[in-house]
């Protein structure tokens, strides 16, 4: 501290008022009295007076946390001294011989009870508890405990190992331990517990308590003793002053001894430079001299002498020193009663600028990194991604940024080296560049900056365009209206993914003078990094997606069977997010029904979509067998139940399936609708005078769950009702519940059109949403009716001579509809149809024969047995009945119903 008082080693003359180094009352030391000097000490108004208060302050918190550690440590130790005893205890009598036999006996209690209560005492434990898996004790020091519940932790201890926990039981607070008793082949057959209270656990410590207590005393008392010597040295040496007082004394000293790492300089109220470091002489370049001279005659420039020279306050006011920037703080030294006078402090900004410079841009460049890995890849879209890219880029990294891709990129193909490029994105400060516009196909030659990044697959960077032939060698009047333009420097970035290369990313420059640097290459080449991860997962989606939707639409029905029954009108929409395993059906059946098929796979990707066309597939196998509705859904139900299983037995990872449908058959001739549904949607019923309604149709379970049943609504619908039949996606997402999207939907069909093609255009425009998260499947159905005089049936007399009279109704009705070309094949089918219904059916028996698309044959009896078709041998005098119906129908089978059967044959009819 005295060397800082001036650079000869001398007082600054600026030394505030006080005593001499001798003393503060008189010439020395002689004059400070011992009597006087306690006072102080005890007053606490001196230093040394506060340094011994501080002292014992110290010692008594030391003594404190000591003792208090002392007692923790203790009562741990004997805490754990316990657990061990406990877990000791309890294993030794769990493996005494008669534990496990007692266990097993009539009577434990009688048993183990005098044998527990023995080995605690031994032990000098609190307590032996044994108890059966459930916990229900056999033994206990209170008698009035045993068959109670044991109060304690014993999962582990059941699972074969053993437990030690403190809780609060039947005893008190108490430490106890868990073990398993173990029966052959090491199963578990009964606990044993053994613990310690608490109180018996902390009475070590307490014992202890006085000892340690005393010891604390005693080592209070010698710290003090020697806290009062330091104390009494330290106040000769001070002379009784106080903090106050001595800060006062070295205030401008102190300001020194803070402000090592910049200068500082004291003047005095007229100007004389008193004291100056060693800092301030190198910033001002000061004589040796310096100190006791005027600030205005040591060479400064003026502005920094004037303000030296002023005193008046000053914060960070810069000064040009030489080739030095200097921030300059000044302050009077009279505000706290000090001497009048100035302190000013010097500090060198010129490298603390360009260094603030430099650590402002990386904060800059670290920002747009986070915010490249926040802002791109939002979506899995390829487009959209390079787009997030040069947004991202403009303005902050370059003026301009495009992004070229391969056009198999786009796709979600693998890119191909040879091809073209295209120009995917492009973003920059101005609308007006000569660059390549977003769309264009590019081809770069080999000498320019992307051809090569191409190439060698490396950043680029071209710092001055103009000065670059290879670059002006891609298009040389497009190169030259970009110099003009403005455009100076360029870096290119391939885009790379692993070992494929995407595309190539450029960024421009035109509003900075400066070119790019090395370190900006640096920037570009991670910023375009992590940009290729996410244009790349967009890729690979892209590429997924495609398959997906590629495989379920093949699955789907590209056109819709010919029939009569209804007019039809359809739209399928995939999911944006992931191909869903939505489908629909349009299926002709005999006499002139139609079944409607709509249902949805519950999941997205690949195997929604291959799950949908099994069950697809199955629908069609199983309405060949002209079901009824609810009779199909079961084996729709057995076939995914069988499909998770297979799944399951197989070890694979897909979801197990899920899935809902809707199956209706039409019958255009009674006008009645039969609809059955397995945990999907009701279907919607637009009547001819624009009603909506939802018909209430018996919400069965989903298929897979299995064993079920499902139930059928029949629907009498007039001629130009239309029945709408739809997925979930279309009533239901995230933010709605499906009762407000049916709503929305009865909305939307009360104001659509008359047609089924307009019903579908009103119900997707008005609920179409913006992203699909789910697929959309919309089938709508104008119902027509057959008309009367297009069904002719006979009942038929249960003798072989009715055959006759069938033949000859059959042909009357032919002549009157001008199919008399069908009378021979018709009169033969039904011949044998009928001939068969005499002799192996059952009676009443119908016919009944229907004008639609096909001429339609149907024979009813009330026998449940099929026919079947076989080649007879030349002996045979029968057999080739149906193989006549089968030779001259079109397409022939058998219906079941509930009280029989109709075997039915279709001819085609001739053509005008």
């Amino acid at each position: 501290m005295v060397r800082l008082l001036g650079r000869s080693g001398t007082r600054s003359p600026l030394r505030p008022g006080g005593p001499p180094s001798g003393g503060r009352r008189g010439a020395g030391p002689s004059r400070w009295h011992p009597v006087a000097g306690l006072r102080s000490v005890l007053s606490g108004r001196s230093v040394a007076g506060q340094v011994f208060l501080l002292h014992v302050v110290i010692v008594l918190l030391l003594v404190v946390a000591a003792v208090g550690a002392l007692v923790l440590q203790v009562r741990h130790d004997t805490t754990r001294e316990a657990r061990n005893r406990s877990l000791a205890v309890a294993e030794t009598f769990a493996a005494a011989p008669g534990t496990r036999e007692a266990l097993s006996g009539p009577d434990p209690t009688a048993v183990l009870q005098p044998r527990a209560e023995s080995a605690r005492r031994l032990a000098e434990v609190d307590f032996i508890v044994v108890m059966n898996t459930e916990g229900i004790r056999y033994t206990h020091p209170e008698p009035d405990r045993i068959g109670k519940k044991f109060v304690g932790t014993t999962g582990p201890a059941l699972a074969g190992e053993p437990v030690t926990e403190e809780i609060t039981g039947t005893l008190g607070p108490l430490v106890q331990a868990v073990v398993p008793v173990r029966g052959p082949g090491g199963r578990v057959v009964g606990l044993v517990s053994a613990g310690i209270t608490t109180a018996h656990v902390g009475g070590a410590a307490n014992q202890q308590l006085p000892l340690v207590l005393s010891a604390a005393g005693a080592a209070l008392v010698l710290a003090t003793g020697g806290a009062a010597l330091v104390s009494r040295r330290l106040l000769r040496q001070t002379h009784g002053l106080g903090p106050h007082e001595m800060t006062r004394m070295y205030e401008h000293h102190d300001a020194v001894l803070h402000a090592v790492r910049e200068g500082v300089i004291i003047l005095d109220d007229s100007g004389t430079l008193l004291l100056a470091n060693d800092e301030a002489h190198r910033l001002l370049d000061l004589p040796s001299d310096a100190e006791g001279r005027h600030v205005l005659g040591l060479g400064l420039d003026p502005g920094t002498a004037e303000l030296l020279a002023s005193g008046r306050v000053a914060t960070d006011e810069v000064h040009l020193v030489g080739d030095r920037l200097l921030a300059v703080n000044q302050r009077p030294t009279d505000r706290a009663g000090g001497p009048p006078g100035s302190v000013a402090t010097l500090r060198d900004s010129t490298e603390l600028r360009a260094l603030s410079g430099r650590a402002e841009a990386a904060r800059e460049r670290l920002n747009m990194l986070y915010d490249a890995g926040v802002g791109i890849g939002t979506s899995l879209d390829v487009t959209r991604t390079a787009e997030e890219l040069a947004e991202l880029a403009v303005p902050r990294f370059a003026d301009f940024c495009t992004v070229d891709l391969f056009d198999a990129v786009l796709g979600g193909g693998q890119p191909d080296a040879a091809a073209a490029l295209r120009r995917t994105a492009m973003s920059g400060i101005r609308k007006d560049a000569p660059l390549y516009p977003v769309g264009e196909r590019i081809r770069f030659v080999g000498s320019s900056p992307q051809g090569r990044s191409l190439a060698e697959g490396r950043p680029l960077l071209e710092p001055r365009l103009e000065e670059a032939p290879g670059w002006q060698a891609q298009d040389s009047e497009r190169s030259a209206q970009i110099v003009e333009y403005g455009i100076r420097s360029l870096i290119t970035v391939p885009l790379r993914a692993g070992a494929l290369v995407l595309g190539v990313v450029s960024f421009w420059r035109s509003e900075k003078p400066e070119p790019f640097d090395v370190e900006e290459l640096a920037l570009a080449e991670e910023l375009v990094a992590r940009a290729a991860v996410s244009i790349d997962n967009a890729r690979r989606y892209t590429r997924e997606h495609s398959m997906a939707v590629t495989l379920q639409r093949s699955l789907l029905p590209r056109t819709l069977p010919e029939q009569g029954a209804l007019d039809i009108a359809y739209r399928y929409l995939p999911a944006q997010a992931g191909v869903g395993g939505d489908w629909f059906d349009v299926l002709p059946l005999s006499g002139a029904r139609v079944a409607l098929v709509v249902g949805d796979v519950v999941g997205h990707g690949l195997y929604a979509a291959a799950t949908m066309g099994r069950l697809r597939t199955a629908v069609h196998n199983f309405s060949s067998l002209d079901l009824p509705p609810d009779e199909l859904l079961v084996l729709l139900d057995e076939l995914v139940s069988r499909i998770d299983q297979d799944e399951a037995q197989e070890g694979a990872t897909a979801p197990v399936t899920g899935a809902t449908c809707l199956y209706a058959i039409y019958d255009p001739v009674s006008r009645r609708c039969t609809v059955a549904r397995a945990g999907h949607p009701p279907p919607a019923l637009i009547r001819p005078d624009g009603e909506v309604e939802f018909p209430d149709v018996p919400a069965g379970p989903p298929l897979g769950l299995g064993g079920l049943p499902f139930e059928t609504a029949e629907l009498d619908l007039a001629a130009g009702s239309r029945l709408v039949l739809y997925t979930d996606g279309l009533v239901e997402d995230r933010e709605r519940d499906i009762d407000v999207g049916l709503e929305l939907l009865r909305e939307a069909l009360s104001g659509a059109g008359g047609s089924p093609e307009d019903t579908c255009r009103a119900v997707l425009d008005a609920r179409r949403p913006v992203r699909a998260s789910d697929d959309i499947a919309l089938l709508v159905a104008r119902t027509r009716a057959l008309p009367a005089g297009h069904v002719a049936q006979w009942p038929v007399r249960s003798d072989p001579a009715a055959v006759g009279e069938v033949r000859a109704a059959v042909t009357r009705q032919l002549a009157a509809w001008g199919l008399e070309e069908l009378s021979f094949t018709t009169e033969l089918i039904l011949s044998e149809l009928v001939t068969n219904a005499i002799r192996y059916g059952g009676g009443p028996i119908r016919v009944r024969v229907l004008r639609d698309r096909n001429l339609i044959c149907e024979v009813f009896d009330g026998s449940s047995t099929s026919p079947h078709l076989r080649y007879a041998t030349m002996t045979d005098e029968g057999g080739r009945g149906l193989f006549l119906v089968a030779q001259l129908a079109e397409r022939w089978g058998t219906r079941y119903l509930p009280a029989g059967k109709i075997i039915w044959a279709e001819q085609p009819l001739p053509r005008p």
